[in-house]
C-alpha cells in the first residue's frame, strides 16, 4: 500500500544563481518518492540585510535548509540561525571546498559568483546557443559542417531540447528531421566533421507525446496519422534504415531524461575522436 504524499519546505539560500544548490536538493528530494519538496530559492544573497530576511521566512515556514555562500561571514550567521530555530542546515559547497583545499594545498579564493565569469568558456557557450537555435529542425542545412554533434530523427524524439542542452555545455548542435517519404539533405549525408547521432524512441512513448502535443496546441495536426502508432512504427522503420545505411549511432530515449540522454552523446563523441 503506497504511503499518502507528504510535504517539506527546502530552502535554497545562494549568493550566485541557486542552479547548483537547485540541482543538489532536486537530487536528493528524487530519492523520497512519498515526500515532495516546496522549493524557496533565494538566489544573489550577498549581504547580511538580505540574509536575515531570507531567515525570517524560513522561520515562517521551517524546513531544510541548504546554501551556497563563500563568504564565511554571512554563512556562519546562516548557521548559527538555523541551529537557535533547530533546523538542519547544510553548505553544499564547503565540503567540496575542503576537499580541493586538502589536495591543492591551498584555501579557495572564495570569489562570489565565480563560475559565471565572463571569459572564453562563456562566450563558447553563447556562439554554441546561437549556432543551435539557428540551426533547429533542419533549417540553414548547407553549414551543418560546422556542427560539432548533429541529432536525426522522427517528430518528437527530443531532438531539439537535446540539442539545447549539449549547446549549453559549449557544443555546437544542429538537429535534422527525418521524415517518412522524403529524403535527407545532401549535406548531411557529406559531412564529415559533426558526430551524427541517430534518436529513436518506442512507437508507444512517441504516441503518447504526439497525442499531448495534439491537445495543447492551435496548430492543425491530422491527429490520426500524426499519432497512430502503426505509421510511427514505419517512421521509425524508415529512420533506423537511414541511420544503418550512413553507419549513425542510434540512441533510444524512450526511457532516458534529455541529461541522461546528452550524456550518452558525450561518450560517442568521445569515443569517437
Amino acid at each position: 500500500m503506497n504511503k499518502p504524499q507528504s510535504y517539506f519546505h527546502l530552502h535554497l539560500i545562494s549568493d550566485a544563481t541557486g542552479e547548483t544548490l537547485l540541482a543538489a536538493g532536486r537530487a536528493a528530494s528524487a530519492q523520497y518518492k512519498d515526500a515532495r519538496a516546496i522549493e524557496h530559492i533565494y538566489p544573489l544573497i550577498r549581504t547580511e540585510r538580505q540574509i536575515a530576511a531570507v531567515l525570517e521566512e524560513i522561520d515562517a515556514q521551517p524546513g531544510i535548509v541548504l546554501y551556497t555562500i563563500v563568504d564565511q561571514s554571512l554563512a556562519r550567521i546562516v548557521d548559527e540561525r538555523c541551529a537557535a530555530m533547530g533546523l538542519p542546515c547544510v553548505s553544499v559547497l564547503e565540503p567540496v571546498l575542503t576537499v580541493f583545499q586538502s589536495y591543492l594545498g591551498e584555501p579557495a579564493g572564495r570569489r562570489v559568483g565565480a563560475q559565471h565569469v565572463l571569459d572564453a568558456e562563456y562566450f563558447r557557450r553563447i556562439d554554441a546557443l546561437n549556432f543551435t537555435m539557428e540551426h533547429d529542425d533542419g533549417q540553414l542545412p548547407a553549414d551543418v559542417e560546422e556542427a560539432d554533434i548533429i541529432l536525426v530523427g522522427i517528430s518528437r524524439t527530443s531532438k531539439t531540447p537535446t540539442s539545447i542542452y549539449l549547446a549549453n555545455r559549449g557544443i555546437k548542435t544542429a538537429n535534422v528531421p527525418i521524415v517518412f517519404g522524403l529524403d535527407i539533405p545532401e549535406s548531411l549525408k557529406t559531412a564529415t566533421k559533426p558526430l551524427i547521432v541517430g534518436l529513436i524512441a518506442t512507437a508507444e512513448r512517441i504516441s503518447h507525446v504526439r497525442q499531448n502535443r495534439i491537445l495543447g496546441s492551435s496548430v492543425g495536426y491530422q491527429a490520426e496519422s500524426y499519432a497512430d502508432r502503426s505509421i510511427i512504427a514505419e517512421e521509425l522503420a524508415h529512420a533506423r534504415k537511414i541511420c544503418t545505411r550512413h553507419g549513425w549511432p542510434m540512441i533510444d530515449v524512450s526511457r532516458r531524461s534529455i541529461e541522461e540522454t546528452a550524456a550518452a552523446i558525450l561518450a560517442l563523441r568521445s569515443r569517437s575522436r
